[in-house]
């Protein structure tokens, strides 16, 4: 695995962990038509914290997994900035959402 894969998958564990110490973490996965959504982020049907957890994350190890190629150039953060701005207990999750946007860009 690249230094590149390998720092992705370390962010996607903190954030993680982030999200399970925040008690966001689900233990049931959301109903499986909020997976049909074509809005970005599955906005019409899932919660943010739903589209890191059910489709983003499992996609990006998933990815990693097979030695394919990761996007590059995303950029998370600014609709989980707005999707939490009344939540002031998400301001590390944030910091960890950013951390990997820029490593994208890298």
């Amino acid at each position: 695995m690249n230094n590149f894969n390998n720092t992705v998958l370390l962010l996607l564990k903190e954030i993680e962990c982030e999200m399970q110490q925040k008690l966001l973490w689900q233990s049931l996965p959301p109903n499986p038509d909020a997976f049909l959504s074509e809005q970005p982020f599955a906005i019409d049907r899932m919660s943010s914290y739903e589209w890191l957890q059910w489709i983003f994350i499992p996609r990006m190890r998933a990815l990693i997994d097979a030695n394919a190629i990761l996007p590059r150039n995303f950029s998370l953060h600014p609709y989980f900035e707005e999707s939490l701005k009344e939540q002031e207990e998400a301001a590390e999750l944030l910091s960890l959402i950013k951390r990997l946007d820029e490593l994208a860009k890298s």
